[in-house]
């Protein structure tokens, strides 16, 4: 009897998508720091940003 192999812990399209969000979430964090020097203010930009990149591609990435 063979060992079990278990497959990959994400598949590939998972981890683009939540690459590209990072990504988006990361960009937009650190250009409202740009724009004014507040660090939570920038992390909750950059999380709201991040949320609605992951929605927008989830439904666009290789359904």
């Amino acid at each position: 009897m063979a060992p079990f192999a278990p497959g990959p812990l994400l598949s590939v399209r998972t981890a683009i998508v939540l690459l590209l969000a990072l990504v988006v979430g990361l960009l937009s964090g650190g250009l409202s720091y740009l724009a004014e020097p507040s660090a939570p203010l920038a992390a909750l930009y950059g999380g709201g940003a991040a949320c609605g990149a992951l929605l927008l591609f989830h439904k666009v990435v290789g359904a």
